[in-house]
This record gives C-alpha cells, sequence and structure tokens, in this order.
C-alpha cells in the first residue's frame, strides 16, 4: 500500500478504507479515491462515487458546516466504520476555515468541498477529468432507500451530459453535498447535475448525496 501511495499522482484511483457498494448493504468493499492533490506527505481524496445519501441537517432550520448532522455522520459514524483504526491513523486533521459566513472553522478528519475549493481543484483540469471530478454517481447502496426515507435522485432524462459512461452501460448523475451556506444558514451548497455549483438546497433535502474528502498521509 505505502508503494502505491507514494506513486500516486493526481487523477489516480486509490483503494483504501471500506463501506457497502451494494443495495442490500451487508458487506463493505474497499472504497475507490480519486487523487486530487499530492503536498508534501499528504494526499488530497475524494470518493470516486456518492458512498451514501444523508441529509445535511434533519430540520429545515438555521445551521452550520460545525453544527449539522451531516458533519457529525462523517466525523463520527462513518469514520469509525469505514476505517480500521491503523487506517485512521494515517487521516490527518483538516482544518476548514471556508465554511461560510458566521461558521467557525473546524477540525475534521472527514469533510466535505467548499463551493471555492470545488471551484478550485477543477478549474484547471482537462473536460473530461472535470466532468469526471463534479458529475458523479451513486453506488447501488448509496441509492437504496434509507430507514430515515433517504432515497438517492438520479438522473433519467435525455440530456447527454446527465450520465457517465462506465462498463458499457450509462449512468445518472446526482445531486452531492458540498459543507457552506452561501445564501442561508438553512440552505447548502451542493453540486448539480451537470458539475454545476448551487447554493440554495435546504438543509433538510432529501436525495443528495455524499462525497467524503479526506487527507491521507504518506508516511
Amino acid at each position: 500500500m505505502n508503494v502505491i501511495l507514494m506513486g500516486a499522482r493526481p487523477g489516480a484511483i486509490i483503494h483504501f478504507g471500506a463501506w457497502p457498494q451494494t443495495a442490500e448493504g451487508a458487506e463493505s468493499a474497499p472504497i475507490a479515491w480519486r487523487v486530487l492533490q499530492k503536498t508534501g506527505n499528504e494526499l488530497l481524496l475524494i470518493s470516486e462515487h456518492i458512498l451514501d445519501c444523508r441529509r445535511y441537517h434533519c430540520a429545515f432550520v438555521d445551521t452550520s458546516w460545525r453544527d449539522c448532522d451531516l458533519r457529525a455522520w462523517l466525523n463520527k459514524a462513518f469514520y469509525e466504520a469505514a476505517f480500521t483504526p491503523a487506517e485512521r491513523a494515517r487521516i490527518s486533521t483538516t482544518c476548514c476555515t471556508d465554511n461560510g459566513a458566521g461558521s467557525p472553522d473546524t477540525e475534521d478528519k472527514v469533510f466535505l468541498f467548499s463551493i471555492a475549493e470545488m471551484r478550485e481543484l477543477t478549474k484547471t483540469l482537462a473536460k473530461d477529468t472535470f466532468d469526471t471530478k463534479r458529475r458523479a454517481v451513486g453506488t447501488e447502496y448509496a441509492k437504496a432507500k434509507k430507514a430515515d426515507g433517504c432515497r438517492l435522485f438520479v438522473y433519467h432524462g435525455k440530456v447527454g451530459d446527465g450520465y457517465i459512461a462506465a462498463e458499457g452501460a450509462q449512468h445518472g448523475v446526482s445531486w452531492w453535498w458540498l459543507r457552506n451556506q452561501p445564501s442561508s444558514p438553512a440552505r447548502a451548497a451542493f453540486v448539480g447535475l451537470y458539475g454545476s455549483l448551487r447554493g440554495y438546497a435546504r438543509v433538510n433535502r432529501n436525495g443528495y448525496g455524499v462525497r467524503p474528502v479526506i487527507n491521507l498521509k504518506l508516511d
């Protein structure tokens, strides 16, 4: 694993940790991560697929990235279930500063990108890579209806950019959350179906997916 990580470059896919992938969710499978940046002895990774469907927060009320349910879930339930103790030791604590007006800085093991970070990381990439970074499809587990009623929205329209080709098939893309709240403390940012960056989703809105982000230590 160390040799693979040391040789990884932006655009590469690596596998680290495990999370349910099938609709039944009975067994976990390795998580595929896209390398977005290599800085010093760390890799910045985002899950290649939407791994789950979650609300940003349980109710349509004012909240912040620091206080929302999604951050709590990422840094507790997801973090502890997806990674072994040895893997958790390799995940850096990241200081998230671009959390929206009035939202304090946070220190997170697992986080989501802000609008500015997502724009910066994709603006200089080639179109095919750019599309892969912003547009995303969910795993079968992410698409399955959850106990709280969450079910990932999947595009089924006629616009070609609403699909990603993989393994000989066309897969409808889905919305996925970003962490900051540019328009209101009761609304959060997300990536739209065609890779657009939006900021108006109600925090308790059903149908949005999660692509976790981590900084992984190389040694």
